[in-house]
């Protein structure tokens, strides 16, 4: 028998802390594509080599799952998420170090084994340009592999993240610094609001994965983003519906919603990918308020509208 890889080793870390996550696991394990398993066992390898034990690694997922299961208990009684402001989340989760290392990790293993958040990343993925493309901006890079994947697919000439975050920060510098997934040049990421900072558009791509929810106003980041995009580009966004966690303030309780929101801001739906709850249609997550995962990719409304004119 061969020794078990690093994930078997983590998931069997993971199931140890929570064996209600044992069946769960073996099953979104089978839906990994061999390159994203390659990618996942680099991750976890970059992670131990910088000092995060395998221990630590389920741990930060269990975080995930436990605060998950807390607030969508808090959702359920009350029809509403616990916070509604920043400064209510702010210090105990992007400005906590710790927490926030945790909190990443966690998430950047959801990208892979929950298949909501799996089914997102592919999305991105796909819908990135094939050939040379101007400039790319990132609000938010979070653990930062979305941010990878822009620069892996080779097509803009420069990529740059903001994100309010110190330690996303520097989870997202060490990740493309490290070379586990190549040696990446023409990069940069920042600790900056995107509204006050002056991010020198325009850029052809404009990217918000997991930040509409976690703002007060999102649509001031809506607009800002159109702003900053060139008006024959792109901006990709991810999102959820009924979802509560920790530090989720803003509430879209419908996709209608959240396709008024992006027409409010001058945008577009070009394209689209609705999840509902895994194991329901989206009319019975609707129903029930169960979260809904969501990604769009939008363009310029004005933009589209002389795209159709011409045609």
């Amino acid at each position: 028998m061969s020794a078990p890889n690093r994930l078997d080793q983590l998931c069997a870390a993971i199931a140890e802390l929570n064996p209600m996550q044992q069946n769960f696991l073996d099953r979104s394990r089978k839906e990994i594509e061999p390159r994203e398993l390659v990618d996942l066992e680099r991750y976890i390898d970059h992670c131990l080599t910088g000092g995060v034990t395998l221990a630590e690694l389920a741990a930060s997922y269990e975080l995930i799952v436990a605060d998950t299961l807390r607030e969508q208990l808090h959702f359920k009684r009350h029809g509403r998420y616990r916070y509604s402001r920043y400064d209510e989340v702010a210090g105990s989760v992007y400005l906590s170090p710790e927490y926030m290392q945790r909190y990443m990790h966690g998430l950047a293993l959801t990208s892979f084994l929950w298949p909501n958040h799996a089914a997102m990343r592919r999305y991105f993925a796909a819908e990135l340009p094939g050939e040379q493309s101007g400039r790319y901006l990132e609000v938010g890079p979070g653990h930062g592999f979305y941010f990878m994947t822009a620069l892996r697919q080779g097509v803009f000439s420069d990529c740059h993240g903001v994100d309010i975050s110190p330690t996303s920060v520097a989870l997202t510098r060490a990740l493309l610094a490290g070379g586990a997934f190549g040696n990446f040049q023409s990069w940069s990421v920042e600790e900056r609001d995107f509204l006050a900072a002056d991010v020198n558009g325009p850029y052809s791509m404009v990217t918000m994965g997991e930040v509409l929810e976690h703002v007060e106003d999102p649509l001031s980041f809506l607009t800002r983003a159109g702003e900053v995009c060139d008006p024959k580009g792109r901006v990709f966004i991810t999102s959820c519906i009924n979802s509560p966690a920790l530090d989720h303030i803003y509430l879209f309780r419908s996709i209608d919603e959240v396709r008024d929101l992006v027409a409010n801001a001058g945008l577009r739906v070009k394209s689209e990918l609705v999840l509902p709850y895994t194991g329901t249609s989206l009319e019975e997550s609707a129903t029930a308020k169960l979260p809904v995962n969501f990604a769009m990719v939008l363009e310029h409304a004005r933009a589209a509208q002389m795209g159709s004119q011409e045609d």
